[in-house]
């Protein structure tokens, strides 16, 4: 009759806090850990994108209330 390993649960319980912390850590790293050099990058790039969209538009919106030209009084 062989019996099963002794197992010290709080030792157990620690190790098992300590992989999912990790576990966590390795997701949170592949989302947010991006470096400085990456998100002046990307901003770049969308602050580019946007001044090319804004020249390219047929109306510029710069005048807040729109002029009411020919309109009856």
């Amino acid at each position: 009759m062989a019996l099963a390993d002794i197992v010290n649960l709080r030792q157990f319980r620690k190790q098992k806090a300590c992989a999912d912390k990790e576990r966590e850590a390795e997701q949170s790293r592949a989302l947010h850990g991006r470096s400085k050099a990456e998100k002046q990058r990307d901003r770049k790039q969308a602050e580019q994108a946007s001044r090319f969209i804004e020249g390219h538009k047929r109306e510029k919106n710069d005048d807040p209330a729109p002029s009411q030209e020919g309109a009856p009084r």
